[in-house]
């Protein structure tokens, strides 16, 4: 049984990246190609100078599809403070990519609202982390 792809990361200021999650449904128990994952920072990198490009072409924080590589697609949300939310998939629902990027963008601003979190940290959070999880599960069930 194939997984899908799915990985989410936010980069912060300067590109750094604060958080990184690999949300795909795994078919069998064990850990995933570490090749396959390798690639997939690399084209969510890679994705950043298109963001770079677009984000500055209208109002919208929602730039939808910035890049593509073989059959993955890169979606991208940007915030007000230039954090840029970054979503690997395999040719999802924009309109759900949309209301997922809603929807952790409004835990992100819980978490960066705590006076102990600095801009260029990570974010380490396990309470985050699970809350990004499930909605990716509530949103990306297949």
């Amino acid at each position: 049984m194939s997984t899908t792809v799915l990985t989410f990361i936010i980069v912060g200021l300067d590109d750094h990246p604060i958080f990184e999650a690999d949300l795909a449904v795994k078919g069998e128990t064990g850990s995933r190609d570490d090749r396959a994952q390798y690639l997939h920072q690399f084209v969510l990198h890679a994705a950043l100078d298109a963001v770079d490009e677009q984000q500055w072409q209208g109002p919208n924080m929602n730039l939808g599809v910035v890049d593509k590589f073989n059959n993955l697609q890169v979606s991208a949300y940007v915030t007000a403070a230039q954090i840029k939310f970054l979503l690997l998939h395999d040719g999802k629902n924009e309109d759900t990519i949309k209301l997922f990027f809603r929807d952790v963008y409004e835990v992100y601003l819980r978490v960066i609202m705590n006076p102990f979190f600095t801009p260029r940290s990570h974010i380490k959070s396990a309470a985050f982390n699970q809350k990004v999880r499930s909605l990716a599960r509530s949103y990306f069930r297949s």
